[in-house]
């Protein structure tokens, strides 16, 4: 009977930890995933900033080439509602030195001795073992030496390109755009994904805007598949280094 539950118990944790998936994918390449609506997913939610109070828009004459609502005489292919496409580059190269070096030192001497203490120095002398010399009783000496040094050398470059969609507009006339790009190479697929609000003034003429132009950027690169599955320690060696003290 209790070997009946361990193998139970075996198999229950092997099922949590996705094995049956896992072992049913092998010999097979990774699947990519279906293009979707990005605001029909599950976990995504509008987004909500302040706004500024709405300016009236000014009625054109009748023979006003001028039209309501637009930002310039000619329409250009700038992405500019939702459902457009906008392409982003992504540049970043960042780099970070650090060194810091403390030193502390602290030295400490203290002596206490009685050399006439109403004529009992004498009988002290007499109690203590040894004949001390009652001027120098007590002697403590304290040293205290500390060093730290700390160095940060810190090196990031990601360069890439990425096709984002308009998925809201929002009521000051900014863009929230997000992406998703997925290649597979043999039996690993990498993903690229990215979000973030721009101006459509940030846009150039031929539809590109550069990864310092977008607010609350989010960009994040990674991989599934056997070289990402290799490279991730086993659940095991998880929870051991989170349990174990040493």
């Amino acid at each position: 009977m209790t070997g009946r539950r361990l193998v139970v118990g075996l198999v229950l944790v092997l099922a949590a930890c996705g094995v049956p998936e896992r072992l049913a994918r092998v010999g097979k390449v990774p699947e990519l995933r279906p293009i979707e609506n990005p605001a029909e997913r599950p976990d995504w939610r509008p987004v909500q900033l302040p706004m500024p109070q709405p300016e009236p828009l000014e009625a054109a004459g009748a023979n006003s080439l001028w039209r309501s609502g637009a930002r310039a005489f000619f329409r250009d292919q700038r992405a500019r509602r939702v459902g457009d496409i906008v392409t982003v580059q992504i540049t970043i190269a960042d780099r970070a030195q650090l060194r810091n070096e403390t030193v502390r030192r602290r030295a400490n001497e203290d002596d206490v001795g009685f050399a006439s203490l109403f004529g009992l120095e004498q009988r002290l002398a007499r109690m203590l073992p040894g004949s001390p010399d009652p001027a120098s009783l007590l002697e403590v000496n304290s040293g205290l030496a500390q060093r730290g040094i700390g160095d940060i050398d810190r090196a990031e470059q990601v360069q890439l390109e990425i096709a984002a969609v308009v998925v809201q507009e929002l009521p000051n006339g900014n863009l929230v755009i997000q992406g998703r790009q997925e290649v597979r190479v043999n039996y690993e697929v990498r993903e690229i994904v990215l979000a973030g609000i721009v101006r459509p003034e940030d846009i150039t003429p031929d539809n590109r805007i550069r990864h310092d132009k977008i607010a609350e950027l989010r960009v994040g690169y990674g991989g599934r598949g056997l070289l990402s599955d290799v490279q991730q320690p086993r659940w095991g060696a998880q929870v051991l280094d989170i349990l174990l003290p040493y």
